[in-house]
């Protein structure tokens, strides 16, 4: 005996008009929630910023209280201009 299954041969899940407007809403949701994890061109301490580091908080005695120096942040190849940027490492964020 055949059963007559209205439901055998549909895809699951939601289809149509309704599914290609939650797929687009779910992709802008995620590019504005990536958006928001890059480099938005800021320095995380002041002296690690050259344009900082002839002023006084980035000199010791005042930079070397909490280890801000230039020297500290960025090393003193960078700081004395004798390292190529190709062999700069980064600092990991603490």
């Amino acid at each position: 005996m055949a059963h007559n299954n209205p439901i055998k041969g549909r895809k699951r899940g939601i289809t149509g008009i309704m599914g290609v407007m939650l797929r687009i809403f779910g992709v802008v949701l995620l590019g504005l929630a990536l958006s928001g994890c890059g480099y938005d061109g800021h320095f995380r301490y002041p002296c690690q910023d050259p344009a900082n580091w002839e002023s006084a908080e980035c000199k010791p005695p005042l930079c070397t209280v909490n280890g801000a120096c230039p020297e500290d942040l960025v090393g003193t190849d960078v700081v004395n201009g004798t390292s190529d940027e190709s062999t700069v490492e980064e600092v990991p964020n603490e």
